[in-house]
């Protein structure tokens, strides 16, 4: 899939179209978008921005993006989802995971040492979201679905086996991830991404578990000198969503629609997930600069040492889903049996 031509050679054409009549038409239609993360933070530069600026030119500036980063329009991160669905918001990004048990299918991408490849995984999210999870989200019109790179422990004292952590005080971002940072001893304390720079500041928490892309700009590289990641498949990875309010969506006219259609579902998706994971290279490069320890576990002690112990996690969530009427077991399958097959390679 060419996700990245395709993404360029549409910003391309709007660009040529604006060029021709001298400038934009006047925005008809004004839309917000909020999240959570700063303005200059990888995913709304790399991301969030790219959507939007392409949805205004392929619109011929008859869409205005407006975006608010930080919570600026109120509210807390878990809010998000909720004010996409009211309308506080018309277009939303958010960790799905900061609404625990609410979307429990979108977990299979978070269970540990599922997902080798941001791309693959979003490619796969996005597809079983057309399958079998539109009426989890019936409430919003979703534009994507991804996840991150791989996550990872980032800690004041090193790490190596699952007994390091016994006693350390770490952030989880989804109930997977609590789950499985309780598995090792540790105790997983619950806090929106942006807190952590805090958190690790004060002492409140002794690591936190993030993809290195997220390091930049929370200084975490600063603030703590161990850094440990797995080889393969990653230790987890989380959720994402660009989820629209439906009145936002259906109140357009249809030829505006398509151009939202056209700029978001799997190819954007996977443009995202992707973009995302390969911000994680000049994030670490910060932390070699600064000296710091980085452990990388080999795949077969991940298998052998690490997965032993975190396994519960699976039993666990798919004993939840069953309890709610939902085959766990079938979505792991399904998507283990995406990402091997027609999601491999997925955006290459």
């Amino acid at each position: 899939m060419k996700t990245k031509t395709l993404m360029t050679a549409l910003g391309t054409v709007a660009a040529g179209a604006m060029a021709a009549t001298g400038a934009f038409a006047q925005a008809e239609y004004t839309l917000k978008l909020h999240q959570f993360l700063p303005a200059q933070a990888n995913v709304p530069t790399l991301v969030l921005d790219v959507w939007a600026d392409q949805i205004e030119e392929a619109s011929g500036g008859r869409i205005e993006i407006e975006r608010y980063p930080s919570m600026q329009l109120g509210g807390a991160p878990p809010e998000l989802m909720d004010q996409a669905i009211d309308g506080v918001a018309d277009i939303v990004w958010t960790v799905v995971g900061y609404t625990p048990g609410r979307f429990p299918s979108t977990e299979v991408f978070e269970l540990p040492f599922m997902v080798a490849d941001a791309r693959e995984a979003s490619c796969a999210y996005w597809t079983m979201y057309e399958e079998s999870m539109q009426e989890e989200f019936a409430d919003v019109h979703l534009l994507g679905t991804w996840v991150h790179g791989p996550g990872m422990f980032h800690t004041a004292d090193p790490v190596e086996v699952p007994e390091d952590l016994e006693g350390m005080q770490i952030r989880g971002g989804s109930r997977t991830v609590n789950q499985l940072l309780e598995l090792v001893g540790a105790t997983p304390v619950g806090m929106p991404v942006p807190a952590v720079t805090e958190g690790l500041s004060r002492g409140v928490i002794d690591g936190t578990t993030i993809p290195w892309e997220v390091t930049e700009s929370l200084r975490v590289a600063e603030l703590v000198g161990n850094h440990t990641g797995f080889e393969g498949p990653g230790l987890y990875t989380l959720t994402f969503v660009l989820a629209m309010n439906n009145d936002a969506y259906n109140n357009l006219p249809e030829d505006l629609q398509q151009v939202i259609d056209e700029n978001s579902g799997l190819e954007f998706s996977i443009f995202a997930g992707g973009t995302q994971a390969d911000a994680d290279g000049p994030a670490r490069d910060i932390a070699v600069e600064l000296g710091n320890n980085i452990v990388m576990i080999d795949e077969e002690t991940a298998r052998e040492v690490w997965l032993p112990v975190v396994e519960p996690v699976y039993d666990t969530w798919i004993a939840d889903l069953e309890a709610n009427g939902m085959d766990g077991q079938a979505l792991i399958d399904r998507a283990r049996e995406l990402m091997d097959g027609d999601c491999a390679n997925a955006g290459r």
